[in-house]
């Protein structure tokens, strides 16, 4: 057993990410979990010395959780501003539910290693495309049809809960390639499809692993080797509870910033803040 206080470099470490991805949810739609996910993932590998496939895991599924408080306190500072395409949402939100399902149940029976290189390349792309054309109008003059806004829902919100990420991150990019989208109402849009993703995703990841749990031997409550105590399945609690509360605190006042800043601003900020994570988990699946 660690002894509180070789864990508390850790608990720094997780209070602080709280107060990055609470800021960074509401400035830029995003649930926080590209900043949880490589959090979770160094800790997990590095400090308790996780193998690598396992640790992806339990990072992706504990940024989920963590993420449900999270774009909740964003969802409110937005919608109380109207700042959201509610039309979309209407549309996207069967294939969105479906998306989720789908990516959730696929990753608990095929996650591993592989999630980190997918994690690192889509966010990648996405953030060279914010930054280099963060001025650039869209590419096309509309939406297209409601096929094809299926299919992107339903892409956004399977690979977003399968990599523990909010929506926010797969929202933005593609909603920028279409004019007469004001984004910073697709900013706020983003974080209502994170609170979408978060929390249906969480809650299939409980109903799996109490079916797990319920199969294996007494008082054994996760299947990971090396996983910190109190975790539950896929789902490390202590890590949530240490982060959420900051995240909480500093989703209204990125919402805030969000309203005073110009619109190529925004999304360079986005693009920069997810092109440092996205090389970082590059690096480490390598």
């Amino acid at each position: 057993m660690d002894s509180f206080s070789s864990l508390l470099p850790v608990m720094a470490i997780l209070c602080v990410s709280g107060i990055a991805a609470g800021f960074v949810a509401g400035l830029l739609g995003l649930g926080g979990g590209i900043i949880f996910v490589p959090v979770y993932y160094f800790i997990f590998s590095d400090y308790f010395a996780m193998s690598q496939n396992e640790a992806i895991v339990l990072a992706t599924s504990t940024s989920l959780m963590t993420m449900i408080p999270t774009t909740m306190s964003s969802c409110i500072a937005h919608v109380r501003h109207d700042n959201y395409l509610w039309d979309l949402l209407k549309r996207w939100l069967p294939w969105l539910c479906a998306g989720v399902a789908g990516g959730k149940i696929f990753s608990h029976f095929f996650g591993g290693a592989w999630l980190s290189l997918l994690f690192s390349g889509i966010l990648l792309l996405a953030a060279c495309n914010l930054i280099f054309f963060s001025k650039a109008r869209g590419i096309f003059k509309s939406l297209p049809g409601n096929g094809l806004q299926a299919l992107m829902a339903f892409c956004i919100s399977g690979l977003s809960v399968m990599l523990g990420i909010g929506g926010g991150t797969l929202t933005v990019p593609p909603l920028s390639l279409f004019q007469g989208l004001d984004t910073k109402k697709v900013v706020g849009t983003a974080s209502i499809i994170g609170l979408i993703v978060c929390l249906p995703g969480t809650l299939i990841t409980l109903a799996m692993d109490i079916i797990d749990v319920m199969k294996m031997p007494e008082n054994v409550y996760t299947s990971l080797n090396n996983a910190p105590q109190l975790t539950f399945g896929h789902i490390c609690f202590p890590a949530v509870l240490c982060v959420a509360p900051f995240a909480i605190i500093m989703a209204p006042l990125g919402a805030k910033i969000n309203r005073l800043l110009p619109p190529h601003v925004i999304k360079i900020l986005f693009g920069v803040t997810v092109i440092f994570t996205s090389i970082k988990m590059l690096l480490s699946a390598i």
